[in-house]
């Protein structure tokens, strides 16, 4: 996934930077207020794209005796970054323009053509790398084995921890709402000869970009303080535990999100009462089995597994525990 995420980054890396710049000029050759937010936008875009590629390089750093599960959460960390330049510089930036150019001074577009053609090749581009980005996403889907429709996408787009490409297809999804927006903005401004509708659209891209990175926000936010893996996989890992013969009752699982295909799980099993040292020690090798089956990428060094007998005084690892109801599925 990690070399989809590149593809996804450098096809909108490379199509912003030229965006950018097209629009920039279009910007100083018309004095549109829309195609200054659109530059705006589009040098922001391009910036996160670079720090988005850091954000993966960085994660993939051995682990240390001062972070020994690794850097993974760089990426969460990089994208969260990506959604506060999202919000403070493209978004503040358009609305501040907008903001002047209707309240403070009236501006004059010229040369509306160029802004025209400027905005279709800025979709045509802002289309490619979305679509880059889907097909990239829509291969998680197809990895499970499961068919890609609007539940499955809708499901994947909430559940989803790669927040690389999730950042992609939100840019982009953003920056194609907000090219239509600019392009009614001067349509209507060339129209009526009144500018007051390009300073609006202005302010409405910043208003789109600042919904858009808010969300993006919420949920890096949620993978940086420590998100699990969804229900339906915890749930599938405990029903997948009670199937060993051995195995009493899970009493608790927690997982952790240490970065896109690297997790953290701790599993604390009740054992049938009578099994010897050696059928003990078996189990924590076959319950490690079947989280693997459910989580194929999971690092077997990050799976621990604490196993007791009720009707023990101790349990395996020779700690004393109190027997606990009820299974806790905290994460």
């Amino acid at each position: 996934m990690v070399s989809g995420s590149k593809k996804a980054i450098y096809a909108a890396l490379f199509g912003n930077l030229g965006i950018a710049i097209a629009k920039l000029m279009a910007a100083i050759l018309t004095g549109s207020t829309a195609m200054w937010a659109e530059t705006f936008h589009s040098f922001s875009d391009t910036c996160n794209q670079v720090l988005l590629l850091i954000g993966i390089k960085t994660s993939t750093r051995a682990a240390t005796e001062r972070h020994p599960f690794g850097y993974g959460k760089e990426q969460f960390f990089w994208s969260f970054l990506v959604a506060t330049m999202l919000f403070g510089i493209s978004g503040v930036l358009s609305l501040q323009q907008g903001a002047t150019s209707l309240l403070v001074k009236a501006h004059h577009i010229e040369n509306v053509n160029i802004n025209y053609i400027i905005l279709a090749i800025s979709s045509a581009f802002e289309g490619n790398s979305l679509r880059v980005a889907f097909t990239v996403f829509k291969q998680a889907i197809e990895a499970r084995g499961e068919k890609v429709n609007l539940h499955t996408l809708f499901n994947e787009f909430q559940e989803s921890k790669d927040p690389s490409v999730l950042t992609v297809m939100v840019e982009d999804s953003a920056a194609i709402l907000g090219i239509a927006v600019a392009a009614l903005g001067i349509f209507l401004s060339e129209r009526t000869g009144n500018s007051m509708y390009d300073a609006i659209s202005s302010i409405v891209i910043g208003a789109i970009l600042m919904i858009f990175a808010s969300f993006l926000a919420r949920e890096n936010k949620a993978l940086l303080i420590g998100e699990g893996i969804p229900k339906k996989d915890s749930k599938r890992i405990v029903d997948s535990v009670l199937q060993i013969p051995e195995v009493n009752r899970v009493i608790s699982l927690r997982t952790m999100h240490l970065g896109p295909k690297d997790i953290l799980v701790a599993m604390e099993v009740s054992l049938k009462d009578g099994l010897d040292t050696d059928k003990i020690e078996l189990v924590t090798d076959k319950v490690e089995k079947q989280i693997k089956s459910i989580i194929p990428y999971i690092n077997p060094s990050k799976i621990y597994v604490e196993l007791q007998q009720d009707s023990c005084p101790t349990n395996f690892k020779g700690q004393n525990k109190q027997d606990k109801k009820g299974f806790d599925s905290t994460m």
